[in-house]
């Protein structure tokens, strides 16, 4: 059975993607507040696998989340793209007459806004997770408030679905990843099948110096998915640069690495994975 570390609780998106991820596999969550706590968890236990979001298709980036990943020693593993679909929900005995406020995730009450501005009566209140407000409404029996939160969710809480998919953009993905320590990497995907990778890395403060590294990449047909530029801490005006490319020629893959190192300061791979599925 394989233990995963996820922010939320059971019922969240992270919850949801682990099992589409190990459709199939036996697994136990590692319920944790925090996306720090996931990475406690899998310094405490070499074998826990951690789950997290990094990218959102409305929201963009969960930039924090690339230190943690950076500083964890952590290894990419795989990745998984799921759809995000939102409801709303209450107990049993409440209804759209009765619902005075509404509690979900911030980013899950931002991707609602359309539909919360045609309901001004509801009070929008922040919590820490989607499940978790479905949780404490019913536990708690909290009359007069509903959540936001997935519908499995809120079946999985007993409440009841006023109204589904009530996401203002119905292209809304998720991207999480799955991390584990290294010396587990092989196990969990073998290398042979992997055609991405993640990097990070800071460059000389030279003109053009982005540019010959994107040149390189483009040379041994290296395709660019994803950049994302960070602050250093202390060093004005200096970046590192957190850069996902996929190959389809892991030698040539190799190549391309070795041919930018040294242009680069402090190049570090990340993890080399294979291209996540999407699932609605």
């Amino acid at each position: 059975m394989k233990r995963i570390a996820i922010q939320g609780l059971i019922g969240s998106f992270h919850d949801i993607a682990a099992h589409l991820y190990f459709e199939g596999e036996q697994i136990q969550l590692i319920c944790c507040s925090t996306f720090e706590q996931v990475f406690e968890e899998m310094q405490k236990d070499p074998t826990a696998i951690g789950m997290l979001a990094i990218e959102n298709t409305i929201a963009g980036s969960l930039l924090h989340n690339y230190e943690l990943l950076r500083d964890s020693g952590t290894a990419i593993v795989g990745e998984h793209k799921l759809h995000i679909t939102h409801s709303i929900c209450c107990l049993p005995e409440d209804d759209w007459d009765t619902i005075t406020e509404v509690h979900s995730h911030p980013v899950a009450l931002m991707q609602c806004r359309n539909f919360l501005a045609q309901h001004p009566q509801l009070k929008n209140v922040e919590a820490e997770d989607t499940a978790g407000s479905a949780k404490m409404i019913a536990e708690g029996k909290k009359r007069g408030w509903a959540a936001i939160c997935h519908a499995e969710a809120a079946k999985l809480y007993g409440l009841k679905v006023l109204e589904d998919h009530i996401e203002d953009n119905k292209h809304n993905f998720t991207r999480f990843l799955v991390v584990s320590n290294p010396n587990k990497a092989d196990m969990m995907r073998p290398l042979t099948e992997t055609n991405k990778s993640s990097m990070v890395f800071s460059l000389p403060h030279e003109q053009g110096s982005l540019a010959h590294v994107l040149a390189i990449l483009s040379f041994y047909h290296i395709n660019l998915t994803k950049i994302q530029s960070l602050p250093i801490i202390g060093k004005e005006w200096e970046y590192l640069f957190y850069v996902d490319v996929m190959y389809d020629d892991l030698t040539r893959y190799r190549q391309a690495v070795d041919a930018i190192i040294p242009l680069t300061k402090a190049l570090k791979i990340l993890g080399e994975y294979k291209d996540g599925k999407q699932t609605n």
